[in-house]
């Protein structure tokens, strides 16, 4: 299994290494729109290879994928850890109920029961 991984990730890097190849041109990235940026006064634009941006879009279409799964899977969270403190209580009760039934018991008689 280990092997189809290292495969997996090789493949994806020689795509990848393709990709920034043939995509070396410089575009220019904006921040705002053209009338956007004229009705502000401000035109933030940073010049960048192709593949720098894609990759960028990329990390960020990854980064924001990471943030919506962690946001949905809170309540499956927040219930596995209702449920181990639930359980973690649960066992205490059966020590203290332990310890209570045998009191003052000999042990042997204890260990029988």
């Amino acid at each position: 299994m280990r092997y189809i991984r290292y495969f997996f990730w090789g493949v994806v890097a020689l795509c990848l290494i393709v990709l920034s190849v043939a995509n070396r041109q410089v575009v220019e990235l904006r921040a705002l729109p053209q009338a956007l940026a004229d009705l502000f006064g401000v035109s933030p634009t940073v010049s960048v290879p192709l593949f720098v941006a894609i990759l960028i879009g990329v990390a960020l279409g990854l980064v924001i994928g990471l943030i919506w799964e962690w946001i949905r899977e809170h309540k499956h969270r927040a219930e596995a850890a209702r449920r181990a403190r639930e359980k973690r209580e649960l066992e205490r009760e059966v020590q203290r109920l332990k310890v209570e039934k045998h009191e003052g018991k000999d042990e042997i008689l204890a260990l029988l029961e």
